[in-house]
């Protein structure tokens, strides 16, 4: 595959990045990688030629289902490693105001909600993962133009503070581990929300993707929810 290692035009695909992204790929990159590499079509954002066959490096800030083409077209013939990262501190910086605290606080569970929409991708042997847990820094300007024209801030930019810790999962079965063990042999959402202290939405979205998976079944419908149990 020689056209896989040819470095593609510079900036193709960079200048829409954000600091974030530029950092998390840096942070990613050997010696030897291609960086917005073109293969079969596609721009990837690294691209590592391994001993057991092409390794693709993709750092994904937004929505996974803008990715489904692309894993579906390089999954048999590259191993993929998803990057996601999961902001658990977030300072809002806009000019002339003093830098504050967002409220909002992700965690090692935030990739669920961004796994629904590509279960169809997540039994692939080759497809794996890294939850990066962050702080960001989000650079705000104010608009006049938004919110019906009364203003409002919109986000410039995301900047890489810090990194806390990268969680590897090489699989489906690794994100098995998440959830809680002592689940019951019979379980709900709510089981699973009180069990690992975490949202119900989340346990929702953990749910939909280990049954659309066949790791769960659903088994039938109580006045709690769905009942489920794992797959034998």
């Amino acid at each position: 595959m020689p056209d896989e290692t040819k470095k593609s035009q510079p900036h193709i695909g960079t200048l829409n990045e954000s600091s974030l992204h530029a950092a998390l790929k840096l942070h990613y990159e050997c010696e030897g990688d291609a960086s917005e590499a073109p293969v079969n079509g596609y721009v990837v954002d690294l691209l590592r030629l391994e001993k057991s066959g092409p390794h693709i490096i993709e750092i994904q800030t937004t929505s996974f289902a803008s990715m489904k083409k692309k894993l579906n077209a390089l999954l048999e013939t590259h191993t993929i490693k998803i990057v996601y990262p999961v902001p658990i501190e977030t300072t809002l910086l806009k000019p002339g105001k003093t830098p504050r605290k967002s409220p909002k606080k992700g965690n090692i569970y935030s990739i669920f909600s961004e796994l629904v929409s590509i279960t169809d991708q997540l039994k692939h042997p080759n497809l794996s993962f890294d939850v990066v847990l962050v702080s960001i820094n989000k650079l705000q300007e104010f608009e006049k133009n938004l919110r019906r024209n009364r203003g409002g801030y919109r986000t410039v930019n995301t900047e890489l503070v810090s990194i806390h810790e990268i969680h590897h999962f090489c699989g489906l079965h690794d994100l098995m581990s998440l959830l809680p063990e002592d689940l019951p042999e019979k379980f709900t959402t709510a089981d699973i929300a009180q069990k690992g202290k975490i949202p119900r939405n989340i346990a929702q979205q953990m749910a939909y993707c280990f049954r659309k998976t066949e790791l769960i079944a659903e088994l039938m419908q109580s006045k709690s929810g769905k009942v489920y149990e794992r797959a034998s």
